[in-house]
């Protein structure tokens, strides 16, 4: 149950079965490529090795971990079309595309800040 002071709760981690939205949304973004791959995946929908190539220095088990954490996060849908070769295609779900300001936001910031 939320007591109203969710904020103090928060930074003292004195109830973890109700955890504030940051400690939640710093779990689901805890990799180092999650934003970006968000970020490129809100243009369109890409297949996976045109995320590949986009992000070089990642390597193909490292972005394959990323997509799967995003996808069980609900931020990315994976569908997979039964042809050969198969193709897989990465895109934003509903919750992913309500982020995107946030990152447009972020990257505003960004520029102006760093």
């Amino acid at each position: 149950m939320k007591t109203g002071n969710e904020k103090e709760i928060c930074m003292s981690g004195a109830e973890e079965k109700s955890e504030c939205g940051m400690k939640k949304i710093q779990k689901i973004f805890a990799g180092k490529w999650k934003i970006v791959i968000l970020w490129s995946l809100h243009e369109r929908t890409k297949r996976f090795g045109e995320l590949n190539r986009e992000f070089p220095e990642i390597t193909q088990s490292a972005l394959t971990r990323q997509l799967r954490d995003l996808e069980a996060g609900g931020f990315v849908r994976r569908r997979v079309y039964r042809e050969v070769p198969p193709r897989v295609e990465y895109s934003l779900t509903a919750t992913g595309k309500k982020f995107v300001p946030l990152l447009e936001r972020i990257n505003a910031w960004s520029l102006e800040n760093l």
